[in-house]
């Protein structure tokens, strides 16, 4: 059982400069978040404070072209920060499963960390666009996330009224399930799983 599940990844490209300054999985909910993408942003904050997560990220990347590169990196590189910090998954839950309303909007998630990463995104937005940011993206970052991460994560827009509101509500759900999944049985020996392995670490 890994105690301090505390990590951090840095990554550089052409593109994007995304560096996950902290990651507490056992953490208070506290963030510190600089990234010019101010929906996402924003998104990222809600995501630590409602899975308790401390979570420190500084990215930049060229957004003049538009905001697919630095939402994809950060992704990828936050599920490759989960991954390091979750160590061989001793003693975890390892299912996470979560309805949550945001007013007229409703979300359901269930997830399996176990790298068997499987991704089902059923969502329909109203709207392009929330501000600046092409809701296109909410896909794309959950799909990056899953896979780095060695997710299964299943998405479920069940009731749609505000494309705000629709994206909210998936960023805290996926953040309230991975709490769940992620917290500690004393009852469970070891990885959860009848293999007795869930995952190699390199």
């Amino acid at each position: 059982m890994k105690k301090n599940r505390i990590s951090k990844y840095k990554r550089d490209t052409n593109e994007t400069k995304v560096n996950i300054k902290k990651l507490n999985i056992d953490g208070e909910g506290k963030y510190n978040i600089d990234i010019p993408v101010g929906f996402l942003k924003h998104m990222l904050e809600l995501f630590s404070k409602h899975g308790l997560f401390d979570l420190e990220i500084k990215a930049t990347g060229d957004i003049e072209v538009d905001f697919h590169h630095i939402v994809e990196d950060i992704a990828i590189c936050l599920g490759k920060t989960f991954k390091k910090a979750l160590g061989d998954l001793s003693g975890i839950k390892r299912y996470g499963f979560f309805l949550l309303p945001m007013d007229g909007s409703l979300v359901e998630v269930a997830l399996d960390i176990s790298n068997s990463n499987s991704f089902v995104f059923n969502a329909e937005f109203n709207n392009p666009t929330v501000g600046d940011f092409d809701v296109e993206l909410t896909r794309e970052f959950f799909e990056k996330f899953a896979m780095y991460l060695g997710l299964t994560l299943h998405i479920n827009l069940k009731k749609s009224t505000n494309t705000h509101h629709d994206i909210e509500a998936i960023f805290k759900c996926v953040a309230k399930s991975l709490d769940i999944a992620t917290s500690f049985d004393k009852r469970i020996k070891g990885p959860n799983s009848s293999k007795g392995i869930l995952w190699k670490i390199f």
